[in-house]
């Protein structure tokens, strides 16, 4: 007999002989929702086509804030459009940039032909 088994024997039972049952204890686990705060925040300051970085964060806050509540499903939706407003103002933000440079490019390119043209007829060749 171990020296547990051995205490517990001498004690004997406990003094209400009611059938103790099985205890069961649920506990829920963490349920991660991505809020996409930093992502938003990144937006809001680098890439908010029209405001639609801000309009991110402000989402992520709303699913963080719904998060802290227990609101699972509130948080999730938040987050969901926090997300879809990340990805248009990332995509647009992109695109706007793309366009600005060959904008540039081909402006620089003009003037540069044009410069040649109007020196080249200038000096007579």
């Amino acid at each position: 007999m171990h020296k547990e088994e051995h205490e517990v024997a001498m004690l004997g039972t406990p003094a209400s002989s009611a059938p103790a049952g099985p205890t069961i204890i649920s506990i829920q686990g963490e349920t991660s929702v991505p809020d996409h705060v930093v992502w938003s925040m990144f937006n809001a300051l680098f890439m908010n086509f029209c405001c639609l970085g801000f309009a991110a964060y402000a989402y992520s806050v709303k699913s963080r804030d719904r998060k802290m509540v227990g609101d699972i499903t509130g948080a999730q939706s938040y987050a969901s459009t926090a997300k879809c407003l990340n990805i248009c103002a990332l995509v647009f933000s992109l695109l706007m940039t793309i366009v600005l440079i060959v904008l540039m490019v081909t402006g620089a390119l003009a003037f540069s032909h044009a410069v040649q043209q109007h020196g080249y007829n200038h000096r007579g060749y």
